[in-house]
């Protein structure tokens, strides 16, 4: 007993963040309950979302010192089922601050929209926990329960409206799609384990490296395996659920998991790619690839029919989808590291576009933006909101000299390293039919002549600094990009040695 008590005071010390956000979490959680019942009583319970909401944005604040303030940096914790290092650091750091932007910029949502059970902010914390875990998971076990912590709030979430048949139908969809995905996950890891008799992921590295015979067994288990993760972040064709999901959950809702899921499971993929699987290779690469290409040409050719905002981005974010496989396609750090920046770009530049989303309100009707075409005439009540919003989807379309093009133009010069010229040639043109797409967007603002326009309501003054913000960085990022460019590549570089 004495052996094992400094072993598992450091490893309760290494999840000390884990641990506040949990004990916070729960305290909110028996706090809500018992004052939920108090003040039905009084008729006052419509401010009590927004204040949990406030008080959330503190907890994640603290959260994050504790990751910033860690007492070390390299460490295995619990028999090497967590790991803590300087790159899961930055991980968890990255995935706090872009949860309090959401939280922050849904606050008037949540506000206008009499949005009054507490629990919307405990899911959301508690689908930030799971987050936090899954990017320093080193077992499999760990990894399936980190991933299920955080599917399982996203599934309540989706369903959060009880009184929309859209948000129920959205919810059902949701779970039971992405139950059978973990149902896949588990079998993957199954057989994984049944064939090398390890759950550690450093442990089946060690046990590919070197092997010239791979059973059939492995292949079905990898095969599951990534399944299962191409759907959690709907890359074709197992994106079925996101259009729809995208277009029944509430707003705010679809701002969060449109975001952050994403980027925690592609930074898994690339941490089980390159370092369990790398062996696998010649495995994994035909499913990439395959995925790939169905991803950009299936948003390419489906975005073109979208009449409803929400839905139009499900399909631009598969897209997006599609260019991150293709840097984990290559295999190298290059690769790797343009993943990376394509990634803190796309976050960057989604919340901007749901900031922007969020605060139009129509003056008329009183209501949120739905279809593309009620941007009819913003040129003309609102130019400088018509124009952030241009210079936004001049960005997401590759445009240069913007960011996304920076972000895409690096990803197929990986692939062009990498002698993969015909994934760089299918990815211009895609590239270039989606700017047809994109381009509607300015027909319709500056163009399109409507005689009765609405006005909108004024952006509050959290959205307009997060949304000057991130234009700023959108538009200057291209004219000095070299601190993002070296940072990250230490962190692929650090983390493939």
């Amino acid at each position: 007993m004495h052996l094992w008590s400094p072993i598992l005071e450091l490893s309760f010390l290494g999840i000390l963040p884990e641990l506040f956000l949990f004990l916070s979490i729960s305290t909110l959680l028996v706090f809500g309950s018992f004052f939920n019942n108090q003040i039905l009583k009084d008729g006052s319970i419509v401010f009590l979302c927004r204040q949990f909401s406030q008080i959330s944005i503190f907890i994640l604040l603290v959260t994050l010192c504790l990751v910033i303030f860690a007492p070390f940096e390299h460490q295995s914790l619990f028999h090497n089922s967590l790991i803590c290092n300087p790159l899961t650091q930055f991980r968890k750091c990255f995935i706090l601050l872009t949860t309090c932007f959401v939280i922050f910029i849904s606050l008037s949502f949540i506000k206008r929209e009499q949005i009054n059970a507490f629990e919307y902010i405990i899911l959301i914390l508690f689908s930030t926990l799971g987050m936090m875990l899954l990017v320093r998971s080193q077992d499999l076990i760990v990894l399936y329960l980190s991933i299920e912590i955080q599917s399982l709030a996203l599934y309540a979430l989706a369903a959060f409206k009880r009184d929309s048949a859209f948000s129920t139908e959205a919810g059902l969809k949701y779970f039971i799609l992405g139950s059978f995905s973990s149902g896949l996950l588990l079998f993957g890891s199954s057989l994984l384990y049944g064939f090398t008799g390890r759950t550690n992921l450093e442990e089946i590295a060690i046990f590919f490296y070197g092997l010239e015979q791979i059973s059939p067994g492995v292949s079905l288990g990898l095969l599951c395996f990534l399944t299962a993760l191409l759907f959690k972040i709907s890359a074709a064709p197992f994106h079925a659920w996101s259009p729809d999901v995208y277009e029944g959950s509430i707003s705010s809702v679809t701002s969060f998991f449109s975001i952050l899921p994403k980027f925690t499971i592609v930074i898994l993929c690339r941490r089980l790619l390159f370092f369990s699987f790398f062996e696998l290779f010649d495995i994994w690469q035909p499913i990439l690839l395959f995925s790939r290409l169905l991803s950009i040409v299936v948003a390419a050719f489906s975005a073109l029919y979208q009449r409803k905002l929400k839905r139009f981005l499900a399909y631009s974010s598969i897209g997006h989808v599609g260019y991150l496989l293709l840097g984990l396609r290559t295999g190298t750090i290059e690769g790797l590291q343009r993943v990376l920046i394509y990634l803190i770009i796309y976050l960057i530049t989604s919340l901007c576009v749901w900031s922007f989303i969020l605060s139009i309100r129509f003056q008329k009707t009183n209501k949120t933006l739905l279809y593309i075409r009620e941007l009819n005439g913003l040129g003309k009540t609102n130019p400088l909101l018509a124009f952030t919003l241009a210079i936004i989807i001049f960005s997401i379309a590759g445009t240069p000299p913007l960011a996304g093009f920076l972000a895409k133009i690096l990803v197929l010069f990986s692939a062009i390293e990498s002698s993969l010229y015909s994934l760089a040639i299918v990815g211009v043109i895609t590239s270039v039919l989606s700017a047809f797409y994109y381009l509607r967007f300015i027909k319709i603002i500056y163009f399109d002549f409507v005689q009765k326009t609405s006005s909108l309501f004024t952006i509050d003054k959290e959205k307009s600094y997060l949304i000057g913000f991130s234009l700023l960085f959108i538009v200057f990022l291209f004219l000095y990009p070299s601190p993002l460019i070296t940072c990250l590549h230490y962190f692929s570089l650090w983390f493939i040695l």
